[in-house]
């Protein structure tokens, strides 16, 4: 693709305006999201995201503009998996309903800002080695491997060595203090547990970009594609968290399909390699990878449905990548809202 610096520039400006608007209008006061709320902005992003598809695919050709739908659909598929992290997050710190709106604008900026690092970093390792593809397969293989083999249990946030860090260096009050991050009290600096909920969303969106950049990588080379696929995904994902939230635990099986399609992405990106180097192995196209994609989503989806119809008690979870703690060890402390 020739995409020039003002196309750049043009587009940055335009996500960046899109994230003001957002702040200056739905999280500037805190409240309770309603489902009209919540499906009129979902709506809104998903027909950017179309619209930005859609003039991709007639300035520049069907190829690239099936490379960009093919991303946004992965990039959108991995965002429904941080639903389910966010939920377990916003429960475990027992996070005031009218807040989660703030939290999850921050979080976003937060992958935002992550992401468009790692894009960088990927682009340029592509085009100086081409063995980085080997290298993104392998991290797509041993997540999707990973999450095979957990993907009904839901992550211990005990587990994570950025929270526990924090913990351990910062006096956190026990409870919040409307948006505020710090407070005095009798003369002592205290953080809130707004702080370590924020913390605990940035560390997630930084183990999720580890893995959608490769992901994304995987059905387009194009780091405009892929920063804009990754952009448009993730700009949706708050009102998506408001319309999916009683909804998401219904997709039982979703963990188990998104493990499918990071295998199956980390395959294609160490045949492209292998095709690249020697030419031995058949290219997947782009056509092929969205009807993957696209069977694996639905069939994951409509078979979550069943067994939700099925058993009522089922529910679904986001999966982990580690084994858990072993016996014996301490289990961190869930923080209540007192």
């Amino acid at each position: 693709m020739n995409i020039t610096t003002s196309i750049w520039l043009i587009t940055v400006a335009f996500i960046l305006g899109l994230l003001l608007f957002d702040l200056l209008t739905s999280t500037r006061k805190p409240h309770d999201v309603s489902f009209k709320e919540a499906t009129f902005w979902s709506i809104f992003y998903i027909a950017v995201a179309v619209g930005f598809g859609v003039w991709v695919w007639s300035d520049f050709g069907a190829q690239f503009g099936k490379e960009y739908f093919a991303a946004y659909i992965v990039e959108k598929s991995l965002s429904m998996d941080n639903l389910f992290v966010f939920i377990i997050i916003l429960t475990n710190f027992a996070v005031p309903t009218i807040y989660h709106q703030r939290v999850l604008m921050v979080g976003i900026i937060l992958a935002l800002i992550m992401r468009a690092i790692f894009i960088a970093i990927g682009a340029a390792a592509l085009e100086a080695f081409a063995f980085t593809f080997v290298i993104f397969g392998a991290i797509l293989l041993w997540t999707g491997i990973k999450l095979m083999q957990h993907w009904d249990e839901d992550p211990d946030l005990t587990d994570n060595a950025i929270v526990n860090f924090a913990q351990r260096k910062m006096a956190f009050t026990d409870k919040y203090h409307g948006t505020k991050l710090f407070i005095k009290e009798n003369g002592k600096r205290f953080a809130t547990p707004l702080l370590l909920v924020m913390i605990a969303i940035g560390a997630t969106d930084l183990l999720f970009a580890l893995d959608s950049i490769p992901a994304t990588f995987g059905v387009t080379q194009e780091p405009y594609l892929v920063f804009a696929a990754n952009a448009f995904a993730l700009l949706g994902l708050r009102a998506l968290y408001f319309l999916m939230k009683n909804l998401v635990q219904k997709l039982i099986y979703f963990s188990l399909g998104l493990s499918f399609i990071l295998v199956f992405i980390g395959v294609k990106l160490i045949m492209l390699w292998i095709y690249q180097e020697f030419g031995s192995v058949p290219k997947i196209s782009t056509n092929f990878s969205l009807v993957v994609i696209g069977l694996i989503l639905l069939v994951s989806t409509v078979a979550s449905l069943i067994k939700s119809k099925l058993d009522p008690t089922a529910v679904g979870h986001a999966g982990r990548m580690s084994d858990g703690k072993k016996d014996g060890k301490k289990d961190g402390k869930k923080r209540e809202q007192k």
